[in-house]
């Protein structure tokens, strides 16, 4: 009999082969709409609330990703693992619910138009995803969706558009992850374990940015990557990615 972890992980195997089999192409015109803006000198910005930040993070800078994705980090989106006290998971289930915080979001960062977005909610109902998917359709930015379709399509959006993130995005890159997300069951335990929307999502995350680089590369730019001193030695890998953070500030002070 195959244990809990053995089921976990062939589990999670499944699911991202599934993603690997059914959503290349749409991660590869994710790419396509990322390479755009940063072969303009524009950038791609990434966003996610709650665990659906975490891919959001992954996308720059950290080893093997490049200048130009831009991830939007609000302590209020990210910190409820206190729980209690300061960021606690009250706050974070209050005000991810709250209409207009996304539109003050992207106040903060001066969009441009030739830039693009991919917002990572396994939802993709929620009032802040939802408001940055709205404004950038309003100002025309290209939008990618990384969201779960089961469970999007199954419930109503928490908007007062009515929409849906999979409804408004260009493209959409559907996870697959059921409703629950956790799929485990164990005997006298009620509720299920052993959550993989995390885990399918970073691998989107990282397939969009590497197809990103791809592309750019066969456009005749250069993408500029980041190094891990742990191969390339320390005081190279630190110069290489002190000139990759200057060409992200080029791209910043230019609006």
């Amino acid at each position: 009999m195959a244990s809990l972890v053995d089921n976990y992980f062939t589990t999670l195997a499944e699911r991202l082969d599934k993603v690997r089999t059914t959503q290349a192409g749409a991660i590869e015109k994710a790419a396509e709409l990322c390479a755009k803006s940063i072969a303009a000198g524009k950038l791609a910005f990434t966003f996610g609330t709650g665990h659906g930040a975490l891919p959001a993070l992954e996308c720059f800078p950290r080893t093997g990703t490049i200048v130009g994705f831009r991830p939007i980090v609000e302590s209020t989106m990210i910190s409820f693992h206190h729980v209690w006290g300061d960021m606690g998971a009250r706050q974070y289930r209050f005000i991810h619910a709250q209409e207009g915080y996304g539109k003050a979001i992207l106040r903060s960062h001066q969009l441009d138009p030739a830039d693009a977005m991919i917002l990572f909610s396994h939802s993709g109902i929620n009032a802040v995803i939802m408001d940055i998917a709205m404004e950038c359709k309003e100002r025309g930015i290209a939008l990618i969706g990384v969201t779960s379709l089961p469970h999007s399509s199954s419930v109503p959006s928490r908007h007062s558009s009515g929409k849906r993130l999979f409804e408004v995005a260009d493209v959409v890159v559907d996870t697959g992850i059921p409703l629950a997300d956790a799929s485990l069951f164990i005997d006298d335990l009620d509720s299920p374990v052993g959550a993989s929307s995390t885990s399918i999502t970073i691998a989107v995350a990282h397939a969009i940015v590497s197809a990103t680089a791809e592309k750019l590369v066969r456009q005749g730019v250069k993408p500029h990557v980041m190094v891990s001193p742990n191969t390339t030695g320390k005081e190279a890998a630190n110069r290489q990615n002190d000139e990759n953070y200057e060409e992200l500030w080029r791209r910043l002070k230019a609006r």
